[in-house]
């Protein structure tokens, strides 16, 4: 008879230095497990709203498109992307890009889009706007090209503007995808202070990426943050001894001081962040204090990413996860990133209270 598993104890990030092989980066570019088995059918439009009823329609026409385009080719083949251009008047957008702020459902629409067009996973690509630039830090960019242009669809989420290089960067590749008749989808986020002012997030998008804004037929996704939404405020920060408790009672629970923790982050190239929380069920942090300064906070910026991709509740003690970011980080070019961490963080530590409360 075997002997029964035994929690020996919390594991520590801070241990962590995961080595990710290329290849692992492109065969992980799905919906995250949060959204791994969304549909069009379970996302819930605020009545309030008719833009998200619209853009469900008009992604569920778009995934329907491309599977007519690929029966065209007869047997599933790359023909259609060779057919003769039609004048630009009237060549149909071979992008959509989902305008709104932030928690009104633009990633639920996107994995689903993912999801319902009908092609074989190994076809379809789906990722962050920075999973996309690790993608092509770890093949280079010709690489990056062959290996995503024989894809139908790529998807790329949370697609940002704050850095010029990067934006440039990604609009070359998009380029020579759209050219091999690769369909894109993408997301990004209106600020707080500007929701209800328009096409806003849709203009800068559109400007940015330059010659490719042909190709995108913009969305705009209006609505409250669904996390928030008829929701109890997120918990206060726990006291110190309370996180450690549940640290050390709590199976694949990871416990550590969160300026450690910062440090870390440092030396792992943030492509690794997801490998690095593989088999963490609950982070606890201990000590949280605002971060100290903008370098540091882009880390923790993908980090609180990929761990509300995983579903990974964050208990801790400290300032408040709104306090996070000081006031110039939250009035600076990077704020759509801060706001998306406090938002997501928050989610994540109202998931946690469960743990606190057992």
């Amino acid at each position: 008879m075997g002997k029964a598993a035994t929690h020996e104890g919390p594991l520590a990030l801070t241990a962590r230095a995961p080595r990710v092989p290329a290849d692992r980066l492109v065969a992980e570019m799905v919906p995250p497990p949060r959204f791994g088995v969304v549909s069009f059918d379970n996302y819930l439009p605020d009545p309030n709203q008719p833009s998200q009823a619209e853009a469900v329609r008009v992604l569920r026409d778009f995934a329907a498109g491309l599977g007519d385009q690929a029966g065209a080719a007869g047997g599933g083949g790359r023909r259609w992307f060779r057919r003769a251009a039609k004048p630009a008047a009237t060549r149909t957008p071979r992008g959509v890009y989902l305008d709104g702020g932030y928690g009104v459902g633009k990633t639920h629409l996107l994995a689903s889009l993912w999801h319902a067009t009908p092609a074989a996973s190994e076809r379809k690509a789906f990722g962050t706007f920075v999973e996309l630039t690790n993608l092509v830090g770890a093949l280079g960019f010709q690489e990056t090209v062959r290996t995503l242009s024989g894809h139908r669809l790529l998807c790329i989420d949370e697609f940002e503007l704050d850095d010029p290089g990067d934006t440039v960067l990604v609009s070359s590749l998009l380029s020579r995808l759209v050219e091999s008749g690769v369909a894109l989808a993408a997301t990004s986020n209106t600020l707080p202070g500007k929701l209800g002012e328009g096409r806003f997030a849709s203009a800068d998008f559109l400007r940015e990426i330059q010659g490719l804004s042909a190709h995108f037929r913009p969305l705009r996704i209006d609505g409250d943050d669904y996390r928030h939404r008829g929701l109890p405020e997120a918990p206060p920060p726990y006291p110190h001894e309370t996180v450690t408790q549940v640290a050390h009672r709590t199976p694949g629970a990871s416990l550590d001081d969160f300026r450690a923790l910062l440090d870390h982050l440092s030396t792992v190239h943030p492509s690794r962040y997801g490998a690095m929380s593989d088999g963490i069920h609950a982070v606890c942090l201990t000590g949280v204090v605002p971060v100290p300064d903008q370098s540091t906070a882009l880390r923790l910026v993908v980090l609180a990413d990929r761990l509300y991709d995983r579903e990974v509740p964050v208990l801790a003690s400290g300032a408040p996860f709104d306090q996070l970011f000081s006031e110039e980080m939250l009035r600076g070019g990077y704020r759509k990133k801060y706001f998306r961490a406090i938002s997501r963080l928050t989610a994540l530590a109202r998931d946690a209270k469960s743990l606190a409360e057992a």
